[in-house]
């Protein structure tokens, strides 16, 4: 089932579309597997190339889908639960630079993304389907727990894209 446009902010359509599937969870597992097979294309020593100048490395890359996926997890966790408060917005670029994913090994990293997804499975699937449609505020915006399943997958194939077309070049 997809999220209905008023589950969400505008800005998250972009990802919500990436999506073709209706079944959220298999999205989820086989975008996992996918990162991996794309992470693990890359030898440690491409680990801090950026393509560009002022672009993120692919460390700090991985290091934002990990960040995202576990802001937008513990929000949904959250709204599932029955959150009354609004929940805090996030500043990505400061996240990073703060997160100094570059001191890291590529692997360490990578090993650390799949886990957290394989952990943020467990939580979607143990959720029962009658939260899907709570709401909540994240980031001053209405969002349920439907859509913020749908914004880490569309999230996760948005930068997977990048690192392929991108960095794997």
């Amino acid at each position: 089932m997809r999220p209905a446009k008023t589950d969400y902010a505008e800005y998250y359509q972009k990802y919500i579309d990436l999506i073709e599937s209706e079944d959220i969870i298999q999205v989820l597992s086989s975008l996992n597997e996918e990162a991996s097979d794309i992470f693990n294309s890359f030898p440690q020593s491409k680990g801090d190339y950026a393509y560009a100048k002022d672009k993120w490395t692919v460390k700090k890359v991985v290091g934002h889908m990990m960040d995202t996926d576990r802001i937008f997890a513990y929000r949904a966790m959250a709204i599932a639960r029955g959150e009354k408060q609004p929940l805090p917005s996030f500043d990505q670029d400061e996240y990073v630079r703060n997160g100094k994913f570059n001191l890291r090994e590529l692997s360490d990293l990578t090993y650390e993304y799949r886990l957290l997804r394989e952990s943020n499975l467990l939580l979607f699937k143990g959720l029962n389907h009658s939260v899907y449609s709570n709401r909540g505020i994240a980031a001053g915006n209405e969002v349920t727990v439907l859509a913020l399943m749908w914004m880490i997958a569309g999230h996760q194939k948005h930068h997977l894209k990048i690192l392929k077309e991108k960095y794997l070049k």
